[in-house]
């Protein structure tokens, strides 16, 4: 895998941008309530203080400050979760309608070489992930990385000789973060990758669900799912191996500190450099360290698994169409129906030619019937016509118009299609009807007169709004068509 210069979540940047507002009142909230935190440990120096010197009435005084603090951290706790959280997941539905937009305008032959249940899975749990990730790199991460410089600075204020001590291993620990969550992110394209295969072999046995029942292919079935989920299950366990190596390098790192800054500590209290209430609350900041220390590692494994469903889903919206609108749209008059084929030739891929050098003219009112074997082309004619594909050589014409500068929507709104495949989406049998179009009940009914479908529409218990189910399931094979 070629070596990124940036990481892919960059390309998030114009997601976020309309929700700014939200982030910038997620980040006030998220900069006090952090900021709030070298005040815990500066408090509880204070407290030994109030302590050693028996003033009761410092100590009062004291615990009111803190329970005001507690409840200034509590509102800006939850502003920064909901401001952040609602940002994140709108970016996650703004994502997710454009990679399916995208799809829409993709031709036929990727929806050929595609598999239904990975481009599921890209725009289902592939966006979930994404949006979880960036609610978690603004609530959770940030934070914990903002904790932390906050602390260092707070430590570094009370004795910048300790401080040495405590980051003289951070650049160690900070190598080792990257590096596993390098590692991370290479183990979970494989993941994802297995888990999109298992969700594509659940599409295709659900959709040809009767064909295996009626070859009794259960058991083979059954054996190549365990196989993908097996895949599935080696991918996911390298990730948790690299997990389970991690936490207790980082763990021994972070221990190594804490012992150097202890020896440190009695090093300096010993020559009288450092008080025993300075060093309390020293320690107070150090052990707020280690939360955030832990989050924050913990989150960055998990962005850097997100990573690889944030490139799957860029890498689904990268994907150039091939059948495109011209970029002056020719306006389409009310058609007579001409139809002319001029030296068309098409190929699907690589493979040799369907269509070769064909002329076809079709005149208004005329029917036609085209006869040949299977894979001579028929078929395809009427793609080339909607400019499901476009040919290699030659063109179409409609009425004089060449049908390749005409926008696409506008060309397919002129046509009538009656495929060989019974297409029909769960809903009702009047919004299959209507698909996609507004009609009255009334125009409804007598398109179901027109095609000898109103008697058996009727006989059904809710009449029009009968739900068919997903792909026509609840209606027999005639009724479908």
């Amino acid at each position: 895998m070629a070596k990124r210069s940036r990481s892919t979540y960059y390309r998030l940047q114009s997601y976020l941008r309309p929700y700014l507002g939200q982030i910038v009142r997620g980040t006030v909230c998220m900069v006090v309530f952090i900021g709030s935190m070298p005040l815990l440990a500066h408090i509880l120096g204070e407290i030994s203080k109030a302590l050693a010197a028996g003033q009761v009435s410092q100590l009062i005084t004291i615990s009111l400050w803190t329970l005001g603090l507690f409840g200034v951290r509590g509102i800006t706790q939850y502003g920064q979760q909901v401001f952040m959280a609602a940002a994140a997941l709108a970016m996650a539905r703004d994502v997710r309608v454009a990679a399916y937009a995208h799809l829409h305008r993709l031709d036929l032959a990727y929806f050929g070489e595609a598999r239904a249940g990975d481009l599921s899975y890209r725009l289902t749990e592939d966006v979930d992930r994404l949006g979880e990730a960036i609610g978690k790199f603004f609530y959770q991460f940030l934070p914990s990385v903002l904790q932390l410089i906050f602390i260092l600075i707070y430590l570094y204020w009370l004795d910048w000789q300790m401080m040495l001590v405590v980051t003289a291993i951070a650049p160690a620990i900070g190598y080792a973060v990257a590096w596993f969550g390098q590692q991370m992110l290479e183990r979970s394209h494989r993941s994802q990758a297995r888990v999109s295969n298992l969700s594509s072999v659940l599409a295709e046995v659900f959709a040809g669900v009767r064909a295996v029942r009626a070859f009794g292919t259960e058991t083979y079935e059954i054996q190549r799912f365990h196989h993908e989920a097996e895949e599935n299950r080696q991918a996911q366990f390298a990730g948790e191996q690299i997990k389970a190596v991690q936490y207790p390098v980082v763990g021994l790192m972070e221990a190594a500190g804490i012992a150097l800054l202890l020896v440190f500590a009695g090093w300096q209290i010993g020559r009288g450099v450092l008080s025993p209430n300075e060093f309390v609350a020293f320690g107070a900041g150090v052990a707020l360290l280690i939360d955030p220390i832990v989050n924050s590692t913990s989150s960055y494994n998990e962005l850097k698994q997100t990573e690889a469903s944030c490139e799957r889903v860029f890498e689904l919206m990268a994907i150039a169409p091939t059948v495109t609108d011209p970029p002056y749209p020719v306006p389409l008059p009310p058609l007579q129906g001409q139809i002319e084929y001029r030296g068309v030739t098409f190929a699907y891929g690589d493979n040799p030619p369907v269509l070769h050098n064909v002329h076809l003219q079709v005149w208004p009112g005329e029917t036609v019937a085209l006869v040949g074997g299977s894979g001579s082309g028929k078929s395809t004619l009427v793609s080339l016509l909607l400019r499901f594909y476009d040919p290699q050589a030659g063109g179409i014409w409609l009425d004089g118009i060449d049908i390749r500068t005409v926008a696409l929507v506008d060309l397919r709104q002129a046509m009538a299609l009656v495929p060989q495949d019974t297409v029909l989406f769960a809903g009702t049998i009047a919004e299959n009807l209507a698909f996609g179009r507004v009609f009255t009940m009334a125009e409804i009914v007598e398109a179901a007169r027109v095609a000898n479908a109103y008697d058996f529409v009727m006989q059904l218990p809710e009449g029009f709004q009968t739900r068919v189910g997903e792909r026509g399931i609840n209606l027999s094979g005639g009724q479908r068509q």
